[in-house]
């Protein structure tokens, strides 16, 4: 259950939208509205009918009596946008009497019983604190319901008015977060889907997706997060992250402190518009929450000497110039060696994950990451429109944002896969190889690690997610792909490249033989053994595969 919270000042402007059935005058066609929880009075008073206008006149008024009566006002800072300092800022104070807050299923939970929603809008404002259970007097408020969205979720709107019936301010400090952890309480006490407490993906406005619909392509959001997470993953440092970003077909622009050029907080990405229009830009945490300049900047080394690549880099991106370094080492081919390596470096990893403990968000959030990056560097090189490699990297991605980061430790030193991506993206042509699905399986080997550990920690919709996009979409795509060459083996004959339907028979279904459950109370060892460090020769001037 996804809660929706928004402040505004017009009581009466609120239960007049909620009511409407005038689909020119609402976001979703209204079909029957009426009430289903409500204060004492409103209850009293009024029945499951549908409400007219004239209802929901006399409910708002209702509402607002005590804030009328006492002459209290709630007011919030406003803070508006200013196109010259480029940043928010204070501009006053505005009034935000009204609390009002959706709450809506996803649309494969169907739809509950007026009785169930109401239930659910009495124990949600009780333990928001707006009811005499809190220990103060009550707020006048009413939950709505109209139906199920366009989208298919099935939804109720509750409406608050923040005086008291003794005129005394309700507190709503740190109510998002309260909402939160109030509708995870809510679903398993209605037997609803968990969503998960830990990790919490993006989400899109209605329009990109009708504007993405309507031009008959992908969203802009959804087509740079890949691009960005497949750059970098595929970089070794931050410069080298700008170029590839760059390379992808990105325009990219930096976001600097405050009275600065070379001090880069931020940035911010558009694809490449089409002649008259205009880009559409996207800052990295409005993307994903991982792909925040501040969490890429935990893969990579922080030096002076770093640190001013990087601003060179930024500056060139920002005036849309020549890249300053032009032979970095993204131009290098790879040393095919390196698909071996790579390979055994992803088995190892596999095998790993299965000692993590369930509960080490933070390991298990990066083996996600890295290996999203990689499925994203390959859609990229290999797939002209999105398809299973884009499906596999975005489902990946999820378990990859945690909700609050700073509330888990660093996660643990294992087999480091990051050059993945960086050889995927190097890959030359779009013929698919052996040793491209000899790595692939290693990858799959690692989402399956990841299912199970959601699976184990009763996340089942992740768990299914993750289940439903490898078996439906990558499993198709993997028996196109030439039988996989086992790492140090001697190359197979051309007859034996030939796609067949059996080239990947057991690796892509779930139940791997021979691999070991994660153990849900086993620790990685507390001096864990260090991946292996790749050499290879090459224009790098540092430790790292992009470095």
């Amino acid at each position: 259950m996804i809660p929706n919270i928004t402040r505004g000042s017009r009581m009466a402007g609120l239960m007049v939208y909620l009511a409407s059935t005038d689909a020119d005058k609402t976001k979703n066609a209204h079909t029957d509205p009426h009430l289903v929880a409500g204060d004492a009075a409103i209850m009293a008073w009024y029945d499951d009918g549908v409400l007219d206008k004239d209802d929901a006149v006399a409910i708002a008024k209702h509402l607002d009596q005590p804030r009328e009566a006492f002459g209290v006002e709630v007011r919030v800072k406003d803070m508006r946008w200013d196109p010259v300092k480029k940043e928010r800022v204070f501009a006053g104070y505005k009034d935000a009497g009204v609390w009002h807050c959706s709450l809506s299923l996803r649309a494969e939970e169907g739809a509950l019983t007026d009785q169930q929603w109401g239930d659910i809008a009495n124990d949600f404002v009780n333990a928001m604190g707006f009811t005499e259970a809190s220990g103060k007097a009550q707020c006048r408020w009413a939950a709505v319901n109209h139906g199920t969205s366009e989208n298919g979720n099935h939804h109720i709107h509750i409406a608050v008015s923040l005086v008291r019936e003794d005129g005394t301010k309700a507190s709503t400090h740190g109510d998002y977060g309260r909402a939160q952890k109030t509708c995870r309480a809510l679903e398993a006490k209605y037997g609803l889907e968990e969503l998960s407490s830990v990790h919490a993906s993006r989400g899109y406005d209605r329009a990109e997706k009708a504007t993405a619909a309507r031009d008959e392509r992908e969203m802009h959001r959804a087509s740079l997060a890949r691009k960005v997470r497949a750059s970098a993953t595929a970089s070794g440092s931050e410069a080298a992250f700008v170029r590839r970003a760059r390379d992808t077909g990105l325009l990219v622009r930096p976001r600097y402190a405050k009275n600065t050029t070379d001090v880069i907080v931020g940035y911010s990405v558009a694809e490449r518009p089409t002649p008259g229009e205009r880009p559409i830009w996207f800052g990295g945490g409005t993307l994903a929450s991982d792909l925040r300049l501040g969490q890429l900047r935990n893969e990579w080394a922080d030096t002076p000497h770093a640190a001013t690549e990087a601003a060179a880099e930024w500056n060139a991106a920002a005036r849309n110039k020549r890249k300053a370094n032009t032979r970095g080492p993204e131009t290098a081919m790879p040393d095919p060696q390196l698909w071996v390596d790579y390979t055994r470096t992803a088995t190892e990893l596999a095998e790993r994950l299965r000692a993590v403990p369930k509960d080490d968000h933070a390991t298990w959030a990066k083996a996600a990451r890295d290996t999203a990056g990689a499925f994203a560097a390959w859609s990229h090189r290999l797939e002209p429109t999105p398809g299973p490699l884009a499906a596999t990297a975005a489902e990946l991605s999820r378990t990859a944002q945690l909700r609050a980061p700073k509330d888990h430790s660093k996660p643990v030193p294992l087999p480091s896969i990051t050059g993945a991506a960086m050889l995927f993206l190097a890959a030359s042509g779009k013929d698919k190889t052996a040793a491209q699905a000899a790595l692939m399986l290693q990858l799959v080997n690692t989402a399956f690690a990841i299912h199970e550990m959601h699976q184990q920690s009763g996340r089942t919709r992740e768990a299914q997610r993750i289940r439903t996009v490898v078996t439906e979409q990558l499993k198709p795509f993997a028996a196109t792909m030439p039988t996989p060459v086992t790492a140090g083996a001697p190359a197979r004959t051309a007859a034996e490249h030939a796609p067949v339907q059996t080239a990947v028979p057991r690796p892509v279904e779930l139940g791997l033989r021979g691999m070991a459950p994660i153990r849900p109370g086993s620790p990685v060892p507390s001096t864990p053994t260090p991946a292996r460090t790749r050499q290879h020769t090459g224009p790098d001037s540092g430790p790292g595969i992009d470095r």
